[in-house]
């Protein structure tokens, strides 16, 4: 079997220099530009990141140049979706080069900015469906429109201009209200001269002609993308990494690092109403789903205004503990990513021959790397789903079967110390609405947490059963557990316990409290009873059901302890 691992080969590379940052760049765009439109993973998502990141440090004319090159192979919706979004150059070279299917178009073209429909309308190797769509859009040939003007204003514009002893300018103040009633007239509209109501939409036609504040948001790359109306037209556009500041350095370091900017002192050049002194204050807001950065949202304001009409500074969006421990992982994932692939490189001597003694280190750093690397998926993990960032994949999974292979997996490991875990083959099956892979991780992690800390000797009963619905996994606890409460239970502490297998790098608390935070997410719990714990996931209903001799008692037992 192929393994095709060129995407995680290049986000592992260290980009120090800038040749490097547009070697990587290129790759990545080769890469995501051959994706499957449906190919999705966190992989996927940290090289659209590292595509965002690397982008703030080339040119937009250099971007633009590679995206030109004939040798480009432009076929992901996602990557032409977000380089239009980009610098209008950059977005114009993608949207020539872009090879997408007539489908293709027709999802993507209403999620493109209004500027890149224009360029899109300049292909003419669209189908008709697409040239319909963006029609309908109203993004038609650049050109003036046929000249149609009705007859009753040809007559009103032809009639000749009455005698007038100040002069012509009268006559052709007459001739152009003639005009107007004129076309009210063709138009149906009243002929009156009686003014609009106030609806409040003022403020979007007339901007003030001195801005005090205004709310702000940008996009992963600094650049203001929305601004309030009325300021919106001299504001977007503008890249908070160009500003005029005297703490140019100190800002570009906290957009790098994508840090909140609080108290930034700014000078903006332009129209009078934004002219002058400005004081900056942002966070920084990631996606939901995948943590990835989006852009800042905030506020700019005249430093020392005195203005009492000015609005009051909203306060900063509210930060969970989830959203802190993504945030602290991100920070940490890039430099540990560096550090695996330098220990690669010098391992597999790639820069030339390396004596053993340095090849042994760097395999031990790169070892070291990668289980520093899965702890932090593990936080991660716990992380979303206490949020409820994201949700276990769905599907249908026999639990009993996994449980017993799980068992004999471990038994290779725990065979030779006597221990282990005392089952019977069932019949039938106890089918949970996940997928197989998150019944394996469920399953794996709670059963390796147990046995790992199993005495020599030492077996652990299980059970299985089905009732009110719900499947029931119960397990007996090992003696150095049994005699915990659920607080010191759950309670991580990395080394506490020797464990023989482990089945996560913060120790057996940990790893129940996040078989805890994942039966939750399917809809069940794992629970602390006495000398055992309890896993509890929903049952799908076509569960084989209990013989009425078996349900007399409310349990229809499918694995029953050990003699």
């Amino acid at each position: 079997m192929h393994f095709d691992d060129r995407l995680g080969t290049v986000l592992r590379l260290r980009a120090d220099g800038p040749a490097v940052r547009r070697i990587q760049y290129r790759q990545l765009l080769d890469l995501l530009g051959t994706l499957p439109s449906e190919a999705r993973g966190e992989q996927i998502d940290g090289a659209f990141a590292r595509l965002v990141e690397l982008a703030v440090t080339i040119p937009a004319f250099e971007r633009a140049a590679m995206l030109r090159d004939r040798g480009l192979r432009l076929r992901s919706p996602r990557l032409v979706a977000s380089l239009a979004a980009d610098d209008a150059s950059v977005s114009t070279a993608a949207l020539d080069r872009a090879e997408l299917r007539e489908e293709e178009w027709l999802d993507l073209i209403p999620a493109l900015p209004l500027a890149a429909r224009g360029e899109v309308r300049r292909r003419r190797d669209l189908g008709p469906l697409v040239e319909s769509q963006l029609a309908r859009l109203g993004i038609r040939e650049r050109g003036l429109p046929p000249a149609d003007v009705p007859a009753e204003i040809l007559a009103a514009l032809a009639e000749p201009a009455p005698a007038n002893p100040e002069g012509g300018i009268g006559a052709i103040v007459r001739r152009i209200e003639a005009y107007r009633r004129a076309r009210q007239v063709v138009e149906h509209a009243p002929a009156t001269d009686a003014p609009r109501l106030p609806l409040g939409e003022e403020h979007m036609l007339q901007p003030p002609s001195k801005v005090h504040a205004f709310d702000f948001a940008t996009d992963a790359v600094g650049r203001v993308v929305w601004s309030d109306p009325g300021v919106a037209p001299m504001i977007v556009g503008l890249a908070l990494g160009v500003i005029d500041t005297p703490a140019a350095a100190a800002l570009g370091e906290s957009l790098r690092r994508k840090q909140p900017l609080e108290g930034v002192q700014a000078t903006l050049a332009g129209a009078p109403a934004i002219a002058g002194s400005w004081q900056i204050d942002a966070s920084p807001w990631f996606d939901p789903l995948n943590g990835r950065h989006l852009g800042w949202r905030g506020r700019m304001r005249r430093p020392g205004s005195g203005d009492a009409t000015m609005p009051a500074a909203l306060p900063p969006p509210p930060e969970s503990q989830s959203d802190r421990v993504r945030q602290m992982l991100h920070e940490l994932r890039t430099p540990v990513n560096a550090i695996q692939g330098f220990a690669e490189v010098i391992q597999q001597q790639l820069f030339g021959p390396t004596p053993h003694e340095y090849r042994a280190l760097a395999a031990s750093i790169a070892g070291d790397a990668a289980r520093m690397l899965a702890a932090f998926e593990e936080l991660e993990r716990l992380a979303k789903l206490d949020s409820g960032a994201i949700d276990l994949e769905v599907g249908e999974t026999d639990l009993a079967a996994v449980v017993v292979a799980t068992v004999a997996q471990l038994a290779a490991h725990t065979r030779q110390r006597g221990s282990g875990f005392a089952l019977k083959p069932i019949d039938g099956t106890l089918s949970v609405p996940l997928s197989r892979i998150e019944v394996e991780r469920i399953a794996w992690r709670l059963l390796a947490t147990l046995a790992g800390v199993s005495a020599p000797g030492e077996v652990l009963r299980l059970r299985l059963q089905s009732k009110r619905g719900m499947v029931r996994l119960d397990v007996a606890l090992p003696a150095v557990l049994a005699s915990r409460d659920k607080a010191d239970l759950f309670k991580a502490s990395a080394g506490a316990i020797p464990q023989v297998i482990s089945a996560g790098v913060f120790g057996v608390g940990f790893a129940l409290r996040l078989v805890e935070a994942e039966a939750r997410a399917a809809g069940g719990a794992l629970v602390h009873k006495g000398d055992r714990l309890r896993l509890s996931l929903p049952g799908l209903t076509h569960t084989a059901s209990p013989h009425s001799e078996e349900g007399a008692n409310g349990e229809d037992a499918q694995i029953h302890p050990a003699a």
